[in-house]
């Protein structure tokens, strides 16, 4: 098994500290990488609902449970899925594909039969923690498909046509597709190394925030991360500063996912 050591200087690309306290569960959580290539086995009986379980045991804001998610198997659904999301190929070779949803209809429905109104439905609040509950659940799910020897990885290109993937799935008003999940068991042949991530210094902050104090790491991590792509044989040029720029320097950075306001709205969510 590899050691915490081994695991923290990889997250990092150097030593950021050497800790004694370990366990299995931080194995898992440390080895975690995207997996974009995938054996065309089955998934044993039962993985679904297990990994549905480990979801369910997430928090969920008030108990109100705002999420669900849909399994795609189907390979011509996977197919639809994967040109909605941008021709990502790993999506129809995966054996499971998973779509979490920040799901609001469940409560509108329930409220409805119970003969109460549902207004509270209509504001940002309620968007955001159906978000949260989703993504709670999904990374639940996640960590326990990692914990079996699934490979995984999430596809933010779900949010690339947001309404045209909420028809694909027969969506009901006031859901919306967050992201979706390959699962599967990882092709041994393509090696996917853990990527480094920032320094703690640029994100742990203690008691206030500090923005200018986190130059000295952004710059320690830019090196590292160009090192791993020479490492990787990864042939990008320009550091993580660069790239994150790039990200978000105009609309068309954003991969057409600028009008998912408007999706939203003619999904059923007013976000007032």
């Amino acid at each position: 098994m590899t050691n915490a050591t081994e695991l923290l200087r990889s997250r990092y690309g150097e030593l950021p500290f050497d800790s004694k306290t370990w366990n299995e569960s931080l194995t898992t959580l440390l080895s975690h990488r995207s997996v974009r290539a995938y054996l065309p086995d089955a998934l044993p009986a039962e993985t679904l609902e297990l990994l549905v379980a480990a979801a369910q045991s997430a928090s969920t804001s008030s108990n109100l449970q705002t999420w669900s998610v849909v399994a795609v198997e189907d390979p011509q659904r996977k197919e639809q899925l994967s040109l909605l999301a941008g021709n990502q190929a790993h999506i129809r070779q995966a054996p499971l594909f998973l779509v979490w949803l920040a799901d609001l209809a469940r409560l509108s429905y329930v409220a409805e039969s119970r003969g109460f109104k549902h207004e509270g439905l209509d504001y940002l609040e309620m968007f955001v923690m159906a978000t949260i509950d989703a993504t709670l659940a999904a990374q639940n799910a996640t960590i326990a498909a990692e914990s079996l020897g699934l490979g995984t990885v999430y596809i933010g290109g779900i949010r690339n046509q947001p309404q045209e993937v909420a028809t694909v799935l027969n969506l009901p008003s006031s859901v919306y597709a967050v992201f979706g999940l390959c699962v599967g068991y990882p092709n041994p042949e393509v090696a996917t190394a853990i990527k480094p991530r920032l320094p703690q210094p640029a994100v742990l902050h203690r008691e206030t925030y500090k923005l200018a104090e986190q130059d000295e790491a952004i710059a320690r991590y830019n090196d590292i991360i160009k090192g791993f792509y020479t490492e990787q044989k990864m042939n990008i040029a320009g550091d993580w500063s660069e790239h994150s720029s790039q990200r978000i320097e105009t609309v068309e950075s954003l991969r057409g996912r600028a009008h998912l306001r408007e999706a939203l709205h003619n999904l059923g969510f007013n976000l007032r």
